[in-house]
């Protein structure tokens, strides 16, 4: 089955249990934040180890303190589906790990 793009209504839902995460731009985002660079560097890549996995990759910043994630689909013309929840909710389940902070 092909990945279909959701719509705004579906979007809304499937962030209710994502919180942190935005949705702008036909791109979902997150800034997580932590006591230090070592800690963000370690969950970026802990979060490129998943996307290999999933075969599904966003977009990373790095800075001293702080790792920005953006991710939608491109296979379908850089909108949101259920890959990039996917991929969300697997960042959401590692970044405490890491000592990530509400921002």
């Amino acid at each position: 089955m092909a990945v279909q793009p959701l719509t705004e209504q579906e979007i809304q839902r499937r962030l209710e249990p994502l919180p942190g995460w935005s949705f702008a731009d036909d791109r979902l985002s997150r800034t997580y934040v932590f006591k230090g660079h070592p800690q963000a560097a370690g969950l970026v890549a802990e979060i490129a180890t998943i996307q290999e996995e999933l075969d599904h990759h966003s977009d990373l910043t790095l800075g001293y303190n702080k790792v920005g994630v953006s991710v939608n689909t491109h296979s379908v013309g850089g909108k949101v589906t259920a890959l990039d929840f996917e991929l969300a909710g697997r960042i959401e389940e590692i970044a405490p790990q890491h000592g990530a902070r509400a921002d």
